[in-house]
């Protein structure tokens, strides 16, 4: 029987932990924190609670997954573990430090893979003997429900450790795309534009309704800046910074002066009360909606496609990651499909043309084929 380790028991780690228990894994995990890890399975029979009071969950399942998860103090009680999942603090040290001595608890082929959303997997993995076995696996909050998993490989990554990973974690419900191990990988990279060009039309004097309400009209569960009030605009403006300067300063990743001072007057959205939006909802649609979602949607196509000219992933796995991590209607290579190619490339000239950052909207190689 393969059995997973689950390293944090944390929110997500906890989600991680009933993933695989429920798929009928046998899972051992541990945190550092001793009232973390001494709260795990009451904190997991609260978050199954309401299933089993809906009938979605039967108390003999419930019962199952809760038997299935161990909770250890002892990093050597992982020993058993096929695939070791860490899902500590995002610091370099802390996961190389992790990574190395599980290193020499594990079997040889024990696969040693990480949740990063934001460190490089080639970095966490130098620095072992057998970087081989190291891999990301970034699972998206909550990881109970959201279908989507990032397979991230590094140069060396042994194609036995990646199949394997993707057997166990498909066997566990997930739907597993191949990402490159650049920054933000693919939803995390593909995403900005819809936030960042929806801040540079707020910045040149269009409102966060008109801009909501058009992408609402085409198709979206939610407008950016209802999803920057969602996840809050301290934590948008934390991933935007790390991305741009990932990317070397790139004016694709430029942060807008309107989100900085949404975090500096203290706006952050849902979890302080007010934000962009919050607590309003977007207005009617504007008279020119189609433009609004036509230049969102085209920054959108160029960030996919200068993706998939780094290597590492595919439009189909674009197309998937995007919809399954952000549910969004259609992925950036549906949408190229949706519009054409030529028209793509003229609203990205008539931004490039008319933006002070400039660079910013030069077509990735593959648009100028397509």
């Amino acid at each position: 029987m393969t059995t997973i380790a689950i390293i944090g028991l944390g929110t997500m780690g906890l989600g991680l932990a009933q993933v695989y228990a429920a798929a009928g894994f046998p899972v051992i995990a541990t945190d550092a924190h001793a009232p973390t890890r001494d709260t795990a399975l009451a904190r997991l029979s609260e978050t199954l609670a309401p299933r089993v009071a809906s009938g979605k969950l039967t108390p003999q399942a419930r019962d199952a997954i809760l038997a299935n998860l161990t909770i250890t103090r002892d990093l050597t009680a992982l020993a058993p573990a096929t695939l070791a999942i860490e899902a500590i603090v995002e610091k370099l040290d802390a996961k190389q430090s992790l990574f190395r001595d599980l290193e020499t608890l594990l079997a040889p082929d024990a696969i040693l893979a990480t949740n990063t959303s934001s460190l490089s997997v080639a970095s966490i993995a130098a620095g072992l003997e057998h970087p081989d076995r190291c891999l990301g696996l970034h699972f998206f909050n909550p990881a109970q429900v959201m279908k989507l998993v990032e397979l991230i490989p590094h140069a060396t990554t042994s194609p036995t450790a990646l199949a394997r990973a993707r057997k166990i974690t498909e066997a566990a419900g997930k739907t597993v795309i191949d990402a490159p191990d650049r920054p933000g990988f693919i939803v995390n990279r593909c995403a900005r534009p819809y936030y960042g060009e929806a801040l540079a039309m707020l910045d040149e004097g269009r409102t966060a309704s008109d801009i909501d309400a058009a992408m609402l009209a085409a198709g979206y569960r939610l407008g950016p800046f209802q999803l920057i009030d969602l996840i809050g605009a301290d934590i948008n403006l934390a991933a935007t910074e790390s991305l741009h300067a990932a990317m070397g300063h790139h004016p694709r990743y430029h942060p807008f002066l309107p989100l900085r001072q949404q975090v500096e007057l203290g706006r952050l959205g849902r979890k302080s009360g007010e934000g962009f939006l919050f607590p309003n909802d977007p207005g009617t649609a504007p008279h020119d909606a189609a433009a609004i979602a036509l230049r969102i949607e085209a920054t959108l196509v160029n960030e996919a496609a200068w993706l998939l000219s780094e290597g590492g992933t595919t439009p189909q796995g674009i197309d998937t990651a995007m919809k399954l991590g952000l549910n969004f209607p259609r992925g950036p290579f549906e949408m190229l499909a949706l519009h054409g190619a030529p028209k793509i490339r003229a609203k990205l000239a008539a931004l490039e043309a008319a933006t002070a950052l400039k660079g910013r909207y030069l077509p990735a190689p593959y648009l100028e084929t397509a």
